[in-house]
């Protein structure tokens, strides 16, 4: 994999729809590649980046830093529980999906552990919006995306975007 050619696949590509397979080992191949990620996510003024949205079927995703928005955060190998299963629906994009927003119904409170680049564990909690993030990237390991989540009414909504999308 060249890391610096990568970059961020749009739907309908079928990348997007596999369930991603776990990251062995932390190689200088898998910081490369999330070194892309963090570079891509940032140009494209994103908030989470998953590997399969750059071409690489692996469980990895990066995410802004919710304390410091010029910092990522990566997490390999992640899982999520959810600590509040008050459910909360907001308005999500996705950098795979352009000029499509969906209204998404999710838990509210998240705790995740996943391996951070230096091969340790990591485990945080929020009930924040960065909570929403985890989950949409998780999302993306799972191969579903937030069109998978669509009501009637934003599909309706949506529809000559994601035509534009399966026809380019």
């Amino acid at each position: 994999m060249d890391a610096a050619s990568l970059q961020i696949r749009l739907y309908p590509d079928p990348v997007l729809t596999q369930v991603a397979e776990p990251v062995g080992a932390v190689t200088p191949e898998i910081q490369a590649l999330a070194q892309r990620m963090v570079e891509l996510m940032v140009e494209a003024d994103g908030i989470g980046l998953a590997a399969p949205q750059v071409g690489v079927s692996k469980r990895l995703f990066v995410t802004r830093d919710p304390d410091d928005p010029e910092a990522a955060v990566v997490w390999i190998n992640p899982t999520l529980e959810v600590i509040d299963d008050t459910c909360a629906s907001s308005i999500e994009g996705c950098l795979s999906l352009p000029d499509i927003d969906v209204s998404v119904v999710r838990p509210v409170g998240i705790r995740i552990t996943g391996t951070d680049l230096d091969g340790a564990t990591c485990t945080l909690e929020s009930d924040q919006h960065i909570a929403r993030v985890w989950q949409h990237e998780y999302d993306h390991l799972e191969g579903r995306l937030i069109i998978d989540r669509m009501s009637t009414m934003d599909r309706l909504r949506s529809r000559r975007a994601l035509r534009a999308l399966k026809g380019r």
